[in-house]
């Protein structure tokens, strides 16, 4: 204990494992109306198939509302062509008295996201003044936390509760929201990138489809012109004909070459639809 606490006060971050914290499960600080949570529900599934690219930030103003939370938001790890040890996560979504830090990234050390996804469970944490002036951030302090891991793939984030003044502010039913929420998540997340796969594919497909059409559309009076310049070239009369057929005759072969290209590409029908 002596050891975490010193660690606490050296970075402002505490992240406790809940199965290693018995304390957290005697918590009952909540009455769930039903109906409520069934209206955040409904809000989240219709934000699903009407606006997807609205669903993270209700799932964030879901939990603020659900879980009687003062800030919520979800982070993601930045792509690795992009990320540095010192950004390493980005706040994607964020509610609440958090909503001003939309977009804010993370180092990857130390980070209480970081620390939940080695772990691969709900986590309870802390994060004290400490912290944020290591960070140069001026914010609430965390005086209460849960985070939860998801992953879609090889895409990795997490799903975040604070309370900023109460020192208990969230149960064991609270996590069980959180985990419905962090499955949403990584669904929303997951459906946003089949959509763009397919959109991708439809646009290979109209692209391959357009080139394959121009081809046959090239083909023909290519032939012709090439027939035409094969006989100028032939000729014996020579002059300035036999001169343009030599000139043109390295052009016309490249084109061939490129519409030989575009013959080759797949057809429409060939794409995964």
């Amino acid at each position: 204990m002596s050891a975490n606490i010193s660690a606490v006060e050296e970075c402002g971050l505490e992240v406790l494992d809940l199965r290693d914290y018995p304390e957290f499960e005697a918590r009952s600080l909540h009455l769930r109306d039903v109906a409520t949570q069934m209206q955040g529900m409904q809000r989240i599934a219709h934000a699903f198939v009407e606006s997807p690219e609205t669903i993270l930030q209700e799932l964030v103003n879901a939990a603020v509302e659900l879980c009687d939370a003062d800030s919520a938001g979800i982070s993601l790890e930045i792509d690795p062509e992009h990320r540095s040890d010192t950004n390493y996560f980005q706040w994607v979504a964020t509610a609440g008295r958090y909503e001003r830090f939309l977009n804010a990234t993370l180092p990857r050390v130390p980070s209480a996201c970081g620390t939940c996804l080695e772990r691969g469970q709900p986590q309870l944490f802390r994060v004290t003044q400490r912290f944020f002036d290591r960070m140069d951030v001026e914010a609430p302090t965390v005086t209460d936390g849960l985070l939860l891991p998801w992953q879609v793939e090889e895409m990795r984030g997490t799903i975040w509760i604070m309370a900023h003044e109460r020192v208990e502010a969230f149960d064991s039913s609270d996590c069980r929201m959180m985990q419905v929420l962090a499955d949403f998540s990584a669904m929303a997340v997951r459906h946003e990138r089949q959509q763009r796969t397919l959109m991708n594919q439809a646009s290979a497909t109209a692209a391959a489809a357009m080139a394959n059409d121009l081809a046959h559309q090239i083909n023909n009076p290519l032939q012709s012109l090439t027939n035409l310049v094969y006989l100028a070239a032939e000729a014996k009369s020579g002059g300035e004909a036999k001169a343009l057929a030599a000139e043109l005759s390295d052009h016309i072969q490249r084109l061939s070459v490129l519409v030989s290209k575009l013959l080759a590409l797949p057809s429409a029908t060939t794409f995964p639809r």
